[in-house]
Order: C-alpha cells, then structure tokens, then sequence
C-alpha cells in the first residue's frame, strides 16, 4: 500500500504526474492544489519530487518513486471528506480501473502517452532524458522515445517549436564523437546538421 500524504500533497503528486513535465509552483496554485513549504520538503524527503527552489517560481519534477506511488496509489485513494455523490463515484470507478489496468500490464504513462499529441511526446521524451532544466539532449537518443512517430512528422513540429524561442537546436561542435546513429537523427536547418535539442521551462 501507498504511504499515506494529506490532499493537497496527493493533489500535486497527481497534477504533476499527469502533466508529465516539470511543473512550476504558479501552476500548482492557478490549479488550487496548495503545496505547503513542508508538504513540498516531505515529497522531496520521500523521493518523490525534486523541487528546485533556487529559481522563481520554484519547479517540481517527479521522481520515478513518485510515478510509482501514483500508479498504485490509484487503486487506493479516497476522496476528501464531504466531497458529493459525483466526485465519490468517479473515485471508486478510478479505483476499479486500477487492477484491471495492472492486469493487462498497462500504466498511467500509457494511457497518458496515447492521449498526448506530439509535441507533448517529445517534451515528455527529452524530461526524461535530461538531467537539469534545458540540458542538451542528443535526437540520438530522443527520437526512438517518440512512439514511433515519421521522422517528418518530428521534424515539423520540432522546427514550429524551435519558433516559440523556447526550444533550440544546435550542431555538436565535436564532430569526433559524432556517431552513425548522430548523423541519421540530425535535423538539417540553414544547411547544417543539428545534433542536440535543449527545452525551456514552461
């Protein structure tokens, strides 16, 4: 079983699980989970959130423990008491999915993989594989996390995300390191290959 948090310190691990990507405080708030400075330190204690308070507003990123403290905390979460009819049914229908889910070995980030469009693929692909905020990460290494998705296709929407001035794309200035697997990924843009992809905070 789960170990126990109160609500809004559930409310986060599951909005930030959900989302699928770093998730700043501010965000938290206009969603109205309120995460208090020591439910925050308890979540990053357990091992469940990695909050980076050294920015402002601070950034969350779930853990793989904390995906997994959601996965099997679905079939077990209660509502808030006093909650009406509605909110219980629609808890005890999620507590019911949840085994069968388990059943057909299908997790939380399945479902939210099938349901997100490309570009939500690829952030959530190059979040785990970076390890800090807007770390350069090779397409290498990006582009088979990406469900199999038509080099084109990727390609496009890395370029329309490239216009929001969030996302940028360079070439590895070491070509000697450069592998096959480098050169078949690269994305060509003004005539050079680019190798590595970095994404901002949103």
């Amino acid at each position: 079983m789960p170990k126990k948090y109160g609500v809004q310190e559930q409310a986060a691990l599951f909005m930030i699980r959900r989302l699928n990507r770093d998730v700043l405080n501010t965000e938290l708030a206009q969603s109205n989970v309120k995460l208090s400075v020591n439910g925050r330190d308890r979540l990053n204690k357990d091992g469940l959130l990695v909050s980076d308070t050294t920015t402002r507003p601070y950034v969350h990123r779930i853990t793989d423990d904390g995906i997994r403290w959601c996965e099997n905390a679905i079939a077990t979460v209660e509502p808030p008491t006093g909650t009406g009819a509605l909110v219980r049914e629609v808890f005890g229908l999620l507590r019911g999915v949840a085994p069968i889910l388990r059943r057909y070995g299908i997790s939380l980030a399945d479902i939210f993989r099938a349901g997100d469009d490309l570009e939500s693929v690829i952030r959530a692909a190059y979040l785990e594989l970076s390890v800090k905020p807007q770390d350069w990460v090779r397409l290498a290494k990006l582009r088979p996390k990406l469900n199999g998705a038509q080099r084109d296709e990727v390609d496009a929407v890395l370029l329309e995300m490239v216009k929001t001035g969030t996302v940028h794309l360079a070439p590895d200035s070491n070509r000697k390191v450069l592998t096959d697997a480098d050169h078949a990924a690269a994305i060509r843009v003004a005539g050079e290959d680019n190798h590595l992809v970095a994404i901002e905070e949103s």
